[in-house]
């Protein structure tokens, strides 16, 4: 094994520099992974654009990782081994001592690592991980597919199985880009009316190719007028950072119906309370999701044939491939791989 490997690091705000870094040995409930491919996610602005606060520079970003264990530095769980292909998602890893972890809310632990923020991610050939993140992947997907699953796709399945949705209820996905476009698909296959709210009608196509039942080109109609004309939605998935846009479509629910934000915007929400009391309304936050429950999104991904729209990149050309995704000219996810430009 080489005793050094490249990354794609952040020395200062919008600026990925290729290096040559020592390969780091794995410490107490760690594992090394030689990383075969990580995705492009648009929460990797908090670190390469200076967005996020306590950030300790230089650091790699990315944390949609898929590749093999490779070194490790004591007794794996059963279901791991060395040479097996995990994925780490956005979450790194839960301490199994905090109040949340003792309640078994693993995702939502306050001692873990966020991968690519608070420690090394997955803009690299090799990097660290705690094995209680790791996620086995199925050898049916590709690590290149595996990839946008573990943040794009996890957070928006996740977010729709919590929404407490049934089959056949209107189910309204808002934004068509690198979640947006796969909620779509994970909707329409898990049996609800899909309705797509997007900017343009360039991409109409795609759309009603993904999944939608109709869509609401927001150039052309009010979106929440246009969703009380369907009948009003029993759910709202908001995948956008726009928090006015967001707020907008609350009129929208039906009684009882349910915003789930999955889009972090900068902004707060404006909500009238006279509306979720006189509806019942409710709005609640999605976070990704533990190992277990990203395993899960792989195994219904398979099985229901979702797959992220991908374009590759080599790691060398990381800067390219994050300015093409900030560009929104991507279709629909970016993704490194580990190969030699």
């Amino acid at each position: 094994m080489t005793n050094t490997y490249t990354a794609m690091q952040v020395t200062r705000p919008g600026q990925l520099e290729r290096v040559e870094k020592p390969l780091p040995t794995p410490g107490p409930g760690e594992v090394l992974i030689k990383v075969e491919a990580c995705g492009i996610c648009g929460a990797d602005s908090g670190v390469i654009e200076g967005l996020e606060k306590g950030v300790d520079y230089p650091r790699v970003p990315g944390h949609e990782v898929v590749g093999t264990i490779v070194r490790v530095s004591d007794a794996l769980p059963a279901y791991l081994k060395p040479g097996q292909r995990v994925g780490v998602g956005r979450l790194g890893g839960h301490c199994h001592a905090c109040e949340q972890c003792r309640l078994g809310h693993f995702n939502l632990c306050q001692n873990q690592p966020v991968t690519g923020s608070s420690r090394d991610g997955g803009y690299a050939e090799y990097m660290l991980a705690r094995a209680t993140g790791l996620v086995t992947i199925p050898d049916d997907l590709t690590s290149v597919e595996a990839a946008p699953l573990l943040c794009a796709g996890i957070a928006t399945f996740n977010a729709l199985r919590k929404s407490h949705a049934r089959a056949g209820d209107t189910v309204v996905i808002q934004g068509v880009g690198g979640l947006g476009h796969l909620a779509l698909q994970y909707a329409r296959k898990m049996g609800f009316r899909v309705v797509a709210v997007g900017r343009g009608d360039d991409i109409a196509d795609d759309v009603m190719a993904l999944g939608a039942h109709h869509y609401i080109d927001i150039h052309r109609h009010d979106a929440a007028a246009a969703i009380k004309s369907l009948g009003g939605a029993q759910v709202i998935l908001s995948t956008i950072t726009d928090s006015q846009a967001v707020s907008a479509l609350l009129s929208a629910l039906a009684p009882q119906g349910r915003l789930m934000v999955a889009g972090v915007g900068k902004e707060p929400l404006a909500l009238m309370p006279g509306l979720l009391v006189g509806r019942e309304l409710s709005v609640n936050g999605a976070i990704t999701g533990t190992p277990i429950e990203l395993e899960k999104a792989l195994d219904f991904s398979l099985l229901a044939d979702v797959r992220a729209r991908i374009e590759t990149r080599p790691l060398a050309q990381a800067q390219e491939a994050w300015e093409k995704m900030c560009s929104g000219q991507a279709k629909f996810r970016m993704v490194l791989t580990m190969d030699r430009a």
